[in-house]
């Protein structure tokens, strides 16, 4: 995504037609549409169009009342957000009850080394509340006894704080595609383990059950496939012979809070894109740790490689 389009996001129940409806609209403002995708998902439906909106024959207020107007006559959401819409950009963190990814993300907010506001912050359970009321930031739980989210308020919270992306700072629930497709490319997850490997549920605990030498933790973007979105970071650390699951945790959780937040910042700067499924990384990458730092480089053998047999040469 480049910095001068318009996005628009069209979600609803599936049917006829609605591919056409909206981009004869866009076609009759002189709104050149520069990619379209669209798919759905469990009777949702979802598009997403980057459009250019340099020639279109009408106001951007216009624009989005029409678009809005579509959208209710055919049952449909339609969010739209022009360039200037994403110039101060706001987060809304999901949390659970683990506290130290919504604790790094604080820290480089308080340093100013984030990128931008962290609006509010999401809850299944309350525990966290106190964490997020000491950085003076909004605490909403959504949440029955059971810690079953309540995805409708959840909806109502995003559109109501204008989150720009949404951050799973070990939130512990799925979320439907009626949310993945509202924000898609803009939900970051971490994973507890190098995906693709150990995906779900207690992937620490698979991690020791499979007896891995090396486990790690991923940042990667939500999709509707759980735990198969793209990969944006990766950590990885030594798991040893008699660690328990105390143990890897203590290992993983502060690699855990690294990957997100360098994840983070990757989607703020603008510095990743995603492309049929994979991430790519524009060329500020370098300054990013995307895997192991580069210092392990010198410990990694440079050889033999199959085709160059150096005892040929002699």
């Amino acid at each position: 995504m480049t910095t001068d389009v318009t996005e628009i996001t069209v979600v609803g129940d599936d049917d006829t037609g609605l591919i056409a409806r909206v981009t004869s609209l866009l076609f009759e403002r002189g709104v050149n549409i520069e990619d379209l995708d669209q798919a759905v998902r469990d009777g949702v439906f979802r598009m997403y169009l980057a459009v250019d909106c340099s020639e279109m024959v009408c106001t951007e207020a216009k624009l989005r009342a029409d678009l809005e107007e579509l959208g209710d006559d055919l049952g449909l959401d339609v969010q739209v957000r022009f360039p200037a819409d994403r110039e101060n950009q706001h987060i809304a963190v999901l949390v659970t009850k683990e506290s130290h990814c919504l604790e790094a993300l604080f820290e480089a907010w308080a340093n100013d080394d984030l990128g931008a506001d962290i609006g509010v912050v999401i809850g299944n359970h309350d525990d966290l509340e106190p964490l997020a009321d000491h950085y003076d930031v909004p605490f909403h739980d959504i949440g029955t006894e059971s810690g079953a989210q309540n995805e409708e308020r959840l909806l109502e919270l995003l559109a109501e704080y204008d989150a720009d992306l949404i951050v799973l700072a070990r939130y512990m629930r799925i979320l439907s595609p009626n949310v993945v497709f509202r924000y898609e490319d803009r939900i970051i997850n971490v994973h507890p383990s190098l995906l693709p490997a150990f995906p779900g549920a207690e992937a620490y605990r698979q991690a020791i059950e499979e007896g891995v030498r090396v486990a790690g933790v991923t940042a990667h973007y939500v999709t509707t496939d759980l735990d198969q979105g793209p990969i944006i970071t990766q950590r990885a650390f030594d798991v040893p012979d008699d660690a328990d699951l105390d143990e890897i945790k203590r290992r993983g959780q502060p690699l855990e809070a690294d990957a997100l937040l360098e994840a983070v910042r990757l989607h703020l700067h603008g510095d990743v894109s995603v492309h049929r499924g994979r991430t790519s990384v524009r060329e500020n990458g370098t300054k990013y740790q995307l895997g192991l730092p580069k210092e392990l480089e010198e410990f990694t053998p440079d050889r033999p490689i199959d085709g160059i047999t150096s005892a040929l040469d002699d």
